[in-house]
């Protein structure tokens, strides 16, 4: 068994498009030692519209973009690379895996060549399965200055190079190999055929969607309930009370937390004041620590930020 790692860098990616123009492969023994390693560099028949991975400019490629122009396209190029990703004695093997062959199926499609037919793991998502980490997306420099690997970024081969490199570290670091990463985790592997795409998934990552959809559900059932408690209670608040003008907002997880945000809620209309969901049409605004987006909100509308403990005290006193 022979392990694959490959990574991709285009010329230029848009929603339906992307202009390859290097594809960069190592090929190692099962012990991690290199057997090959190449850049196939490619004409990407485009200009160079580089942005990073927030859609920035200012991305350079360690290349002389001029030299491309004397490089194969793409279909001169795709049966050697259709060998190396279809080789069944191989497993192949990525960093953010998903990227690059949807690259790789887009080019395709632009050149009217038969899909690929390959399955594929990926660095990224067992290091986010072996960090139980999910709401992350650990960028190959980062987990390679973690696990102690040196690296060139954005040439092909050397991104290729350094996630086989991080694959191996973490294969050391959880005693096993890329085969005993998937069982351990309930890896799935993902699969690319006929233009489809199917995307990698493990047992780590269900129980993590059945937790966050677990969370919104309770988040929905606490909104509802303190909006109801509010809508019932808003036309009874006391007139000319101390709170009087005044209009509060709390922070979500104020909100949330029903037990506290009825009591507070029911003693700001003992006292007059008033309550609105709307962050921007308070004058009051509730929170937590430092608060966040919908604090800054409130405040550029012309609120007062109050912390919650203060709040609290001063209504123990009215």
């Amino acid at each position: 068994m022979k392990y694959l790692f490959f990574d991709i860098e285009c010329a230029c990616v848009y929603k339906n498009v992307a202009k390859m123009c290097a594809f960069g492969y190592v090929v190692t023994d099962e012990n991690f030692q290199v057997l090959a390693r190449e850049d196939i560099l490619l004409n990407p028949r485009g200009k160079f519209h580089l942005t990073d991975r927030k859609g920035g400019e200012g991305l350079v490629l360690p290349y002389e973009y001029e030299d491309f122009k004397k490089y194969p396209t793409f279909p001169a190029e795709y049966p050697r690379i259709k060998a190396l990703l279809e080789d069944k004695d191989s497993v192949v093997c990525g960093h953010a895996t998903i990227n690059d062959v949807n690259y790789l199926n887009l080019e395709t499609k632009r050149y009217k060549l038969p899909s690929f037919r390959f399955s594929f793991h990926d660095t990224q998502f067992f290091y986010m399965n072996a960090q139980k980490e999910f709401t992350r997306q650990y960028g190959l420099q980062t987990m390679a200055e973690e696990l102690g690997v040196e690296f060139t970024p954005h040439r092909a081969v050397d991104d290729a190079y350094a996630t086989m490199r991080v694959c191996e570290r973490l294969c050391e670091r959880e005693g096993t190999d890329i085969k005993g990463l998937a069982e351990k985790y309930g890896v799935r592997a993902g699969r690319l055929s006929g233009y489809r795409i199917q995307p990698l998934a493990s047992e780590g990552l269900r129980t993590y969607y059945a937790e966050r959809e677990e969370e919104r559900e309770k988040h929905i059932k606490a909104h509802e309930e303190f909006y109801r408690f509010v809508n019932k209670h808003m036309h009874r608040r006391k007139k000319g009370g101390s709170l009087e003008g005044k209009i509060f907002c709390f922070s979500r997880d104020i909100e949330d937390d029903v037990p506290v945000s009825r009591k507070l809620v029911e003693a700001i209309f003992n006292s007059g004041g008033q309550y609105t969901s709307h962050p921007t049409e308070c004058n009051v605004y509730i929170a937590r620590g430092e608060g966040g987006e919908r604090c800054r909100n409130a405040i550029t509308a012309g609120a007062a930020f109050i912390p919650l403990e203060q709040l609290e005290s001063a209504l123990e006193t009215v």
